[in-house]
């Protein structure tokens, strides 16, 4: 059964309640729950504290064929598992179980040989998942660096590991914490690959080759956050950020020049900032060298913070905007302006904290909202559905907003953002 028609005939089982005009709600949760090999597992795990249910919060989402994952980072004890997945072609409920990725072995806290915590993750067209362990437990000044950071990349038709690659010391600092990465496949095919990773709150930019097995790290001021902008209102609570600088990382289509541009942005920001690829997969150059590669596109404006983009292989970028409860769009043949960033949907109940934007490969557009802040800050009511994953198909996601016009696509076109770069 195709993906698409899993999709349709799960979602004509669910009534979504919410006044979403093109997202449709797949899957809404109270709380999250596990697939135990029984009830007596379940109830070990319950006794001994391995499992808290009011401690585990999806943060991160991404699709492959009948998979949906969906990360749950230990920031509290009684997180079971950090790397998780539904099947699509099987679940019927709406509030599924999730199931342990590649299995619970990999995912039992204190393996350092397997996964800890992890945030987003990202499939690649070569079949492979791409995931980066924190190695920590906690959040804020709870954190424990318990393991390494290191990259595990999993063949996704086997549910293997192709390779664990620990992050070097080097590559991090003390006040490292890292929770996005992106995938760049170059044009030699799937050996020229490459993972970046954005530092939040060390302030860098790490670049990993796959063919050379190696990392390296960039820092750069337009990774920092801007000092103007950290204050935040979301699901009724004001509170102030201002630490967070590079948080989301995406990247363009193969450009004219045979690579991409990372776009990114401090979580502390109304600006996205991009810098090519061709700067990144080289190890050799300083950050005196590259400081004029990296470039400012104009301001959003106010109650223009993202956690989460994502830009798709027509140019399209989608995006959360997390003061705002909604999710949106720029179509990169358009200059990057506020008048040319679309709004793709709103609602100030189910979308609040839209934590995670991906599209799939048939060009679904997903999102996960999670009400993050009120799990940092207050406490979530588990009477009230506190997650919810919705999916659309682009063309219905981006109908009516700016986003969608009859500009013809060239491949490997110029993203056209505007620049006005102060040196």
């Amino acid at each position: 059964m195709s993906l698409y028609r899993v999709i349709v005939l799960v979602s004509c089982l669910l009534a979504s309640a919410t006044a979403l005009q093109k997202l449709t709600e797949l899957y809404k949760w109270s709380s999250l729950d596990y697939t135990f090999s029984s009830d007596e597992h379940k109830s070990y795990a319950l006794e001994r504290g391995e499992f808290v249910p009011e401690n585990n919060l999806p943060v991160g989402i991404e699709v492959w064929k009948n998979k949906l994952f969906v990360t749950v980072p230990r920031w509290s004890n009684g997180v079971p598992s950090t790397l998780n997945y539904i099947p699509l072609d099987v679940s019927s409920t709406q509030s599924p179980k999730l199931t342990p990725y590649p299995n619970w072995a990999y995912n039992r806290e204190g393996n350092c040989d397997g996964l800890t915590t992890t945030y987003r993750v990202k499939a690649d067209s070569c079949n492979r998942l791409w995931v980066l362990d924190s190695g920590t437990v906690g959040i804020g000044n709870t954190t424990k660096q318990v393991c390494p950071y290191a990259i595990h990349v999993f063949d996704l038709t086997t549910d293997k590991v192709l390779r664990k690659y620990n992050l070097r010391p080097e590559d991090t600092n003390d006040r490292t914490f890292i929770a996005n990465i992106a995938i760049d496949i170059g044009s030699k095919g799937c050996d020229d690959t490459f993972l970046y990773a954005s530092d939040e709150l060390g302030y860098g930019l790490i670049s990993y080759s796959w063919e050379l097995n190696t990392s390296w790290r960039h820092t750069h001021s337009f990774l920092m956050p801007d000092p103007l902008a950290g204050d935040y209102n979301i699901g009724g609570i004001s509170f102030q950020w201002g630490e967070e600088g590079i948080f989301g990382i995406t990247l363009s289509p193969i450009t004219e020049s045979g690579f991409r541009l990372l776009f990114f942005h401090p979580l502390a920001s109304n600006r996205e900032f991009a810098v090519s690829t061709e700067i990144l997969r080289n190890p050799k150059l300083t950050s005196e060298e590259i400081y004029h590669d990296f470039v400012v596109l104009p301001s959003r404006g106010a109650g223009g913070h993202i956690t989460a983009h994502y830009m798709h292989d027509d140019g399209i970028l989608y995006f959360n905007l997390i003061d705002r409860n909604a999710v949106g769009c720029w179509n990169s043949r358009l200059p990057y302006e506020p008048k040319n960033l679309g709004i793709i949907d709103v609602d100030d109940e189910a979308l609040i904290f839209p934590s995670d934007v991906k599209v799939d490969s048939l060009n679904n557009l997903w999102v996960i909202s999670d009400r993050m802040p009120i799990h940092l800050l207050s406490k979530l009511n588990f009477n009230d559905i506190n997650f919810r994953i919705f999916y659309a198909p682009a063309d219905t996601a981006l109908a009516g907003t700016v986003c969608a016009n009859n500009i013809p696509y060239t491949p490997h076109e110029q993203p056209n953002y505007v620049t006005s770069n102060v040196y």
